[in-house]
């Protein structure tokens, strides 16, 4: 998927790393920012543009600063003015670092937005990282329902009708908590984490047939949603179907595969009397046990092969 297919606006990014605006060309809410990746531009100062980015956010720090220093002012100004006259589309300046005309000017001369931070280069470059992978990420939207059961990110499947909704408002009302219903919006935000949130339009809202479109933090309060949730166990709901097998041990370990991750997977049978609240709720108990080392059909199958090992003898 293409990499520059989403963006952020500079003065949403600016507002949430607490950005300070140094010289801006035009409004920082009409500049784009579309490229995840960010640059520190110590080849570029020292004349090497072969594989410069201009869609890159450029971050300058006190490396960089030491270097101009040291090459003295002409070289210096020299230097600045070819690399803003690139055009990355923003620099900034860590450390709160006093701004000079030597880097104002140019930065003016080639309308290049200019903004500031306090923070040194490494904590506000992990930060900018985080927050571009998040806003930038690959997404598709999935017909599902998203919540949270003891810390598990559960993504719910299943055909319309089988029970999802129901389900989440049922495990809501056992103190777990909803992240969306019906349309789930799933963003990669690195090579093995996918998080999940829902369309503003609908968030925090359930439909319930018969009843209609409830609000879930109105009924239940802000404890009952989240806005977002890493998703770690994809469960698909399906009418029992009678005499088709289903996994009995847990032994089989199935994946659902999204963007390109492959997330542990089950299937639950429906059908009258199945609790599917409690089903969901051991579900996500086993999976977290699983992740933290022990996996209790794996242990059970041998401790059995022990014992027929045993009577075999």
């Amino acid at each position: 998927m293409n990499k520059f297919l989403y963006s952020i606006t500079l003065d949403k990014l600016m507002k949430e790393l607490q950005l300070e605006e140094i010289y801006m060309p035009v409004s920082a809410s009409e500049i784009k920012i579309t490229n995840r990746e960010i640059m520190r531009p110590g080849l570029a100062l020292a004349g090497f543009f072969t594989v410069f980015e201009p869609t890159r956010m450029q971050i300058i720090g006190r490396a960089e600063m030491q270097y101009l220093y040291e090459i003295g002012k002409d070289l210096a100004d020299a230097r600045l003015d070819a690399f803003f006259a690139k055009k990355p589309v923003a620099v900034v300046i860590t450390t709160n670092f006093e701004i000079g005309d030597e880097i104002l000017l140019p930065a003016k001369k080639y309308g290049v937005p200019l903004i500031r931070t306090k923070e040194k280069t490494s904590p506000i470059m992990a930060s900018l990282i985080a927050s571009l992978n998040t806003h930038l990420a690959n997404r598709i939207t999935q017909h599902g329902v998203l919540v949270e059961v003891f810390g598990e990110g559960v993504l719910i499947l299943g055909d319309s009708g089988i029970g999802k909704s129901e389900t989440a408002i049922a495990l809501v009302e056992r103190g777990h908590r909803l992240i969306a219903d019906d349309a789930v919006e799933i963003k990669r935000v690195s090579a093995k984490t996918l998080v999940g949130s829902a369309p503003s339009l609908i968030k925090h809202y359930v439909e319930l047939r018969g009843i209609g479109i409830i609000d879930v933090r109105r009924i239940y309060g802000m404890g009952a949603v989240k806005d977002t949730e890493k998703i770690d166990l994809v469960i698909h709901l399906e009418q029992w179907v009678e005499g088709k097998m289903y996994d009995r041990f847990g032994l089989d370990d199935q994946t659902y595969n999204i963007l390109g991750i492959d997330i542990p997977s089950i299937t639950v049978p429906v059908r009258p009397g199945r609790s599917l609240p409690i089903i969901l709720e051991i579900a996500a108990m086993n999976h977290r046990q699983k992740k933290m080392g022990y996996n209790t059909a794996a242990e059970l199958e041998k401790q059995l092969l022990e014992q027929f090992g045993a009577e075999n003898e």
